[in-house]
């Protein structure tokens, strides 16, 4: 088992894995740049380190962490998502140090987040693949022909990208013309590559991924799926498990079909197999090949630690779960409460927080890393907390999150939290009845109040008397 373990990340996952290494009887080693010198995950951790003055370098760093890990002691790295989390030369360097990379093989990092090389190994695997190129785009020419071929609308994606980056739908050739350079701009801008692909967009579909845990001796196992369709610009807000929108024979057999896509690629560790569902049509979409934002979700509904078993999975252990034995049970929600203003296009809003109470009770849990007094910094992304609920029963879900929601009090910064609200009040959420199209086609979902009850404008008072005397 491993005995010390460098956290490559900061934030609310950091603290996760902190948590999770604590109870495995692990010792964790924090990292943060002068920014989250005062970061939760840094007062956590039992050693923390720090890698530099400004905010992003150190945690993009690929030698400098694996060489920091080396000189602390550290038998393994865990690299939390986002960051260098699916850096396949990040791996490749904790190979080569003998530091054991908590994930799969850089081999399998690099395969996977190649899009046409995995469009490629699961197109060999018998995994349905939605109708696109079969490698990377030469010029503007080839997609047009394509195009033409597979029927508009399509989509031009970036090949190494990820997170809903590099990613323009084109409804017509001459969008294509001006969408085309513009991708291979962002590609080369966030992903240091210019290669794109082209692929039939798959009109309104909805978003299933499967949770997928391997073990290095060829075990591999689902922990069935989570529904994402509920997102604005390719981000994911409200994640769902199980989707209620499956019947047991879809979820039987997209359960397989992850299985069998992890299999394919002799995939070691905790990953996601993304698909797009079009009516009884199943499509694979990409494989994450990382713990993901939204794991909370499937722990709640299986009662299985996903970042322990990536811990056992890292040290050599077999996986603590036959698949027969994995059930699920009752439905959970994970609404990412972001620092962001709906209201005014979701633009940031970073700044103190002047007053945070986390809500509770039964089914509620919080994983964040913020508190009163936390200073949001502008560098990183806008999630400061992941709020998520358990229930029986979907309408019990549901009213669980509102309540949870309205349990919440966070002040000083804007939040995404009342926009959710509205989409929980929505009729076709409670019927369980959404697709990808959810959020731009009910823009009167932004138009709710921003005025508060009493209550809460006497707690911001009463929070800002209190820091403002210094008590």
């Amino acid at each position: 088992m491993l005995k010390k373990v460098m956290i490559a990340n900061r934030g609310e996952i950091a603290v996760r894995i902190v948590r999770a290494c604590a109870e495995a009887g692990i010792r964790s080693v924090a990292i943060y740049t002068e920014p989250d010198r005062y970061g939760l995950h840094v007062k956590r951790a039992d050693e923390a380190y720090s890698v530099g003055a400004d905010p992003l370098r150190g945690y993009l760093d690929p030698a400098g962490i694996v060489n920091l890990a080396v000189q602390t002691g550290c038998d393994a790295i865990h690299p939390g998502y986002g960051f260098l989390s699916e850096n396949a030369e990040f791996a490749r360097l904790c190979e080569e140090k003998g530091v054991t990379f908590i994930g799969p093989s850089s081999d399998v990092i690099h395969r996977m987040g190649d899009k046409t090389q995995a469009r490629d190994s699961m197109r060999a695997a018998g995994v349905p693949i939605t109708p696109g190129s079969d490698g990377n785009l030469a010029d503007v020419n080839e997609a047009l022909a394509l195009a033409d071929k597979v029927g508009y609308p399509v989509m031009i994606k970036a090949t190494s990208g990820g997170g809903g980056r590099g990613i323009r739908r084109c409804d017509s050739p001459d969008e294509l013309r001006q969408q085309y350079p513009r991708v291979i701009s962002e590609a080369t801008k966030a992903f240091g590559s210019a290669e794109v692909f082209l692929e039939k967009c798959i009109v309104n579909p909805r978003h299933i991924e499967v949770q997928i845990l391997g073990d290095s001796q060829g075990q591999v196992v689902h922990l069935f799926e989570r529904d994402c369709s509920i997102q604005r610009r390719n981000q994911k807000l409200i994640e769902i498990a199980p989707s209620p929108q499956l019947t047991p024979e879809q979820r039987s057999y997209i359960g397989g079909l992850a299985v069998k896509a992890a299999e394919a690629v002799g995939y070691v560790n905790a990953g996601t197999v993304e698909f797009l569902l079009s009516g009884n049509e199943v499509y694979f979409m990409e494989m994450n090949t990382r713990v993901q934002v939204e794991h909370t979700i499937t722990e709640a509904i299986t009662g299985i630690d996903i970042v322990r078993e990536q811990l056992r999975i890292a040290g050599g252990l077999p996986l603590s779960v036959r698949q027969e034995d994995i059930q699920h049970r009752g439905y959970a929600l994970q609404f990412r409460i972001n620092a962001e203003d709906p209201k005014n296009d979701f633009l940031p809003s970073f700044g103190r927080i002047s007053h945070y109470y986390a809500p509770g009770g039964p089914g509620v849990r919080v994983d964040t890393a913020i508190y009163t007094g936390y200073e949001i910094p502008p560098y990183f992304d806008s999630m400061c907390l992941k709020l998520v609920v358990w229930a029986l029963t979907w309408e019990e879900v549901i009213a669980r999150g509102k309540r949870a929601l309205d349990d919440m009090r966070l002040h000083g910064i804007k939040t995404t939290a009342q926009y959710y609200q509205q989409i929980l009040g929505h009729p076709d959420f409670a019927s369980a009845c959404f697709d990808t199209s959810f959020v731009p086609s009910h823009p009167e979902l932004l138009n709710y109040s921003t005025k508060r009850h009493p209550s809460e404008v006497a707690l911001a008072i009463a929070a800002a008397i209190t820091a403002h005397a210094g008590f």
